[in-house]
């Protein structure tokens, strides 16, 4: 296996920079893997899973939102509208590339992410999520009580996300509200596979359960018995890749 640099420009006026990991020969198929919120396309999770893709024959772009790692922008006027924005770019670049994608994976926020976004990639062929919230509001459970507040009061605040400061506005915040995700799956009508673990303390499995009763099938669920929510095992990364791999394999184009 290899990897290289691939940047693109993102539509909002920035370069938003990724990395191809590429498999030894022809690729079966092309993917676009997003990254969970704040985390970017480096993570474990990230990394771990687009490589094990790639060795099981899978070509994968893993890539930074805009305003994190070494895509540009500023995180602190990023929405989550603007992530599925920048998704949709990721998939336009990667088809003028001779890459075209048809498998979307995304991780925690990342799968809210690919599920808005596949509807406006008429390439895409299925979609694979890994613990994501079923409400894209969800991701406020990480902030602390008085950090929104601040924002509702001020219209921005820094936040403690991962053991690091991000300034958040009410921007955000109030986006996340607009987005109806269980209308989106219901309308989705391609091939979905939902992989989450029942231990999952940071996005509970509940939220898996309520994105598989709104989708329509084809669908499969997958669970990740003891792994973490930012998958930090190898072995879970891995296996999560593996069942992608192996249920993705009839959706490919190559």
């Amino acid at each position: 296996m290899s990897a290289q640099a691939f940047e693109f420009d993102g539509p909002h006026g920035y370069r938003l920079a990724g990395r191809l990991e590429l498999p030894d020969g022809e690729p079966r198929g092309w993917a676009i893997l997003a990254h969970c919120f704040t985390c970017g396309k480096d993570s474990l999770a990230a990394s771990r899973v687009a490589r094990a893709l790639a060795a099981h024959g899978i070509g994968v772009l893993r890539f930074d939102f805009a305003g994190l790692g070494n895509s540009g922008g500023s995180f602190a006027d990023t929405t989550f509208a603007a992530d599925v924005d920048d998704l949709v770019a990721a998939g336009n670049a990667m088809t003028s590339d001779g890459k075209p994608p048809s498998i979307l994976v995304g991780h925690s926020l990342g799968g809210a992410a690919v599920l808005m976004a596949a509807g406006q990639m008429p390439g895409i062929r299925a979609v694979a999520t890994l613990a994501a919230p079923f409400d894209t509001r969800h991701v406020l459970h990480q902030f602390a009580p008085q950090s929104l507040e601040t924002i509702e009061a001020h219209g921005e605040a820094e936040v403690l996300l991962a053991g690091r400061p991000f300034v958040v506005r009410k921007s955000f915040v109030d986006d996340l509200a607009c987005h109806n995700l269980e209308s989106r799956i219901a309308g989705l009508r391609i091939p979905l596979l939902v992989l989450h673990s029942p231990l999952d303390s940071t996005v509970g499995i509940e939220n898996a359960a309520r994105i598989f009763a709104a989708a329509k099938h084809p669908k499969s669920f997958i669970s990740l018995d003891n792994a973490d929510h930012l998958l930090t095992r190898r072995a879970d990364a891995d296996y999560a890749a593996a069942m992608i791999s192996t249920w993705a394999s009839r959706y490919l184009i190559s």
